[in-house]
């Protein structure tokens, strides 16, 4: 597990919340919640990623908020500690947002980030 004092890896809004216990009550087979992490690509070099989680892998932090339930990959932590995960409903679209304060920069097309590891955290048993 890994500790900021003050800082969770992922907050979670109300609405994120509500979105993430909808996908979990449809899901037909078990689902816990939400599964976040990182992947490198994109022309910013890095992407978020999401699926449904129906597992907790070694190395993943487990985060519930507002009865709803995010695993982050164990290799995204660093990334994404101090992060809030949001959920943005507009005319032509909804989407996961996620503000997050290690971000150093976006592409144009605003699917890949450029991302610094967070290197004030400390590891607890």
């Amino acid at each position: 597990m890994f500790s900021i004092p003050g800082l969770k890896v992922i907050s979670l809004t109300d609405a994120a919340a509500a979105r993430i216990r909808e996908i979990a009550a449809r899901s037909d087979d078990g689902a816990l919640g939400l599964r976040v992490g990182i992947k490198k690509g994109g022309c910013a070099g890095m992407e978020y990623t999401f699926d449904v989680a129906r597992d907790v892998r070694p190395g993943d932090e487990v985060v519930e908020e507002n009865g709803a339930q995010v695993i982050v990959e164990g290799k995204a932590v660093m990334f994404l500690i101090g992060t809030e995960l949001d959920f943005k409903v507009d005319k032509l679209s909804s989407t996961f947002v996620f503000n997050n304060p290690n971000q150093t920069s976006a592409c144009g097309c605003g699917e890949s980030v450029s991302i610094t590891p967070r290197k004030d955290v400390e590891t607890t048993a």
